[in-house]
């Protein structure tokens, strides 16, 4: 670069910026420093006075439509997996209570703790009522973990893994 190129940009780049400068150069310093910024906006108009004495707006109760059943229904869920039982000695489930191998628990994922739930084995219809006090099972392909109490009635203690039916009640 020539010196003369060299001079030119030295001049001109600061009157470049002089000329462009932005508008922050023309706020004080708690106007460009503030959390929160200055709200231009036009003061709220009142509100329409209501008639005091005039008629309550009626409460529309839901109509019985094909989308009911569907709710109702998920108090009442169903579902299918396999189901795995776990059992040690010591410890705290994810509720906080102390485990007890021997009372009827089980852990599900997301259901809250205290639901019960009818787990039946599909392949003796064999049923136990648990009460959901941890969280898992976490294996892939299992919808709920038995305590060795209710793995003990449902009788699939020597197989490991069972095909279930889980209903919340």
């Amino acid at each position: 670069m020539s010196p003369l190129l060299r001079v030119i940009a030295i001049v001109a780049l600061p009157a470049w910026l002089a000329t462009s400068a932005n508008s922050a150069v023309a706020q004080d310093f708690s106007d460009r420093w503030s959390i929160i910024p200055k709200a231009h906006a036009e003061p709220a108009t009142e509100p329409p006075a209501q008639n005091p004495a005039g008629p309550a707006p009626a409460i529309t109760q839901p109509t019985q439509s094909s989308e009911t059943p569907a709710v109702r229904q998920s108090f009442n869920r169903v579902f299918s997996g396999k189901a795995s039982f776990y059992s040690y000695s010591k410890g705290k489930t994810a509720s906080g209570a102390k485990f007890d191998r021997d009372a009827m628990t089980a852990a599900h994922r997301s259901l809250p703790f205290g639901t019960k739930v009818r787990v039946t084995d599909i392949s003796s219809s064999k049923s136990v009522i648990v009460r959901i006090s941890d969280r898992g099972p976490f294996i892939a392909g299992r919808v709920l973990d038995l305590s060795l109490a209710a793995a003990r009635n449902l009788g699939i203690t020597d197989r490991g893994v069972a095909q279930v039916r889980v209903e919340v009640l």
